[in-house]
């Protein structure tokens, strides 16, 4: 537990809180891998993988929220997309985080592979141009949006995300939801899934507070200043980043289970 150690977690916490605000997902995509490799390539003692996903479930639901906060104005939070996928996915989150505890290690690495997997594959399907559709003009199907939700809550409860990572290219692939909508919105709906994610996790025991707390601090820090230049930046060059992100983070998960 020294300077290093600590130093360590937050530079973890801020780079994926960052990323977090910038693409509008909870950040466990890059903070799951991060957090299970890093530490013991410096030499310190290494996470299980239950930790990591407690520490993952109660981190996003800081970082979540200071990037809705920032996203507030603008237009681009859709009420009715937050509210039908927001309950749905609470809902799943906390049947997941809380049946997590039946899962092995290597359990909850392989469910975390699928879901990132299945991710990767989603943003490299092409999509329509809806991006210069009025905000106003925005519709989509609210039974599918819930199902799906549900089903991404559970799988994400598990591993201690808040399903950000699957939310952003269903919303942009199967509802057709414009990038910065689906942006700000998955960032309100990835809040309310930490909330059941991180009950979950609190419950049965799987959260490690220290390192938490220090996620937390680089959380509220760095996700305001992600969704600051994600307003700034070109979609498709949002949507790239992700994508080459969730790809990298697969692939290297499904190496270590294989």
């Amino acid at each position: 537990m020294d300077l290093t150690w600590i130093i360590t977690i937050f530079l973890i916490g801020f780079v994926g809180s960052y990323v977090s605000g910038m693409l509008g997902i909870g950040g466990s995509i890059i903070k799951y891998p991060m957090l299970l490799y890093i530490p013991p390539l410096l030499g310190f003692t290494a996470f299980t993988a239950h930790e990591v996903s407690g520490i993952s479930a109660v981190q996003v639901f800081f970082a979540s929220i200071a990037g809705v906060w920032a996203y507030r104005k603008g237009g681009y939070l859709n009420k009715s997309l937050i509210i039908y996928m927001g309950a749905a996915i609470l809902a799943g989150s906390f049947v997941g985080s809380y049946g997590s505890q039946f899962l092995s290690e290597t359990g909850v690495n392989v469910v975390y592979g699928i879901l990132a997997l299945i991710a990767a594959v989603m943003m490299f399907i092409p999509k329509k141009q809806i991006d210069d559709k009025a905000m106003n003009e925005v519709s989509f199907n609210k039974v599918l949006a819930a199902i799906l939700a549900f089903i991404v809550g559970i799988g994400s409860g598990i591993v201690g995300a808040a399903g950000g990572f699957l939310l952003v290219p269903i919303m942009l692939v199967v509802l057709g939801i414009p990038t910065r909508m689906t942006i700000a919105s998955s960032l309100a709906i990835t809040f309310i899934s930490s909330i059941g994610g991180t009950i979950g996790k609190l419950m049965t025991g799987q959260v490690d507070y220290y390192p938490a707390a220090i996620m937390i601090v680089a959380s509220l820090m760095a996700a305001p200043l992600g969704a600051k230049a994600g307003k700034n930046m070109n979609t498709k060059a949002l949507q790239s980043i992700l994508a080459v992100l969730i790809l990298a983070t697969a692939i290297k998960i499904w190496m270590d289970i294989l």
